[in-house]
C-alpha cells in the first residue's frame, strides 16, 4: 500500500513539474525589435495620382493609362504582383528593385469589350513597401457602340409604261 501511495506521489510532482510556468522575465520576445522612435527605412510608393479617369469610351475600345510613382522609402522598393480587379484590366511594371527617390510607373490597359456603364476597375499592387498592398482604381464610363444610320428608304421610280 505504502508503494503505491509513493508511485502516485511521485506521478503528482512529476505531472506539477511539466506544467510549471517560466517566470516572464526569463521568456525572449519571438518579434523583431521596434524600431528607434521616428525612423522608418522601409521602402515606400509615393504616387502621383492613384485614381486615373479615363472618360467616356465606347464599347470596344481599349485604354492605355500609366500610373507613375517614387521610391519615397529608404530601401529599394520590389513590386512582387499586380493584378487587376478583372481580367480586362492589365497592369505592366518593372520587375527590378526601384532605388530610395527613383521614379517608376504602372502601366495599365483597360479593355472595354463587354462592359456598360460606370466602371471602376482596381489594381492592387504588392509590394516590400509599407503596408505590404496599394490599390489603383481606374474609372470611366464605357457607353455601346453607335449604330450606323440606315439611310432612308426611296420610294421606287415608277415604271414607265410605253
Amino acid at each position: 500500500m505504502k508503494k503505491t501511495i509513493l508511485v502516485i506521489a511521485m506521478f503528482a510532482l512529476i505531472g506539477l513539474a511539466a506544467t510549471a510556468q517560466v517566470p516572464s522575465a526569463t521568456i525572449k520576445p519571438t518579434s523583431a525589435p521596434a524600431q528607434a522612435a521616428g525612423k522608418d527605412d522601409s521602402a515606400n510608393f509615393k504616387f502621383e495620382v492613384n485614381e486615373v479617369n479615363f472618360g467616356t469610351i465606347t464599347q470596344g475600345d481599349t485604354v492605355h493609362r500609366v500610373f507613375n510613382f517614387t521610391n519615397s522609402g529608404a530601401q529599394p522598393l520590389i513590386i512582387t504582383e499586380a493584378h487587376g480587379s478583372c481580367g480586362c484590366t492589365q497592369p505592366q511594371y518593372s520587375k527590378e528593385p526601384i532605388k530610395k527617390n527613383e521614379k517608376s510607373k504602372i502601366e495599365v490597359t483597360f479593355n472595354s469589350t463587354g462592359k456598360m456603364g460606370i466602371q471602376d476597375k482596381t489594381i492592387t499592387v504588392s509590394s516590400n513597401a509599407k503596408g505590404g498592398q496599394y490599390v489603383l482604381h481606374l474609372k470611366g464610363t464605357v457607353e455601346a457602340p453607335k449604330t450606323p444610320a440606315t439611310p432612308a428608304a426611296t420610294p421606287a421610280s415608277p415604271a414607265s409604261g410605253h
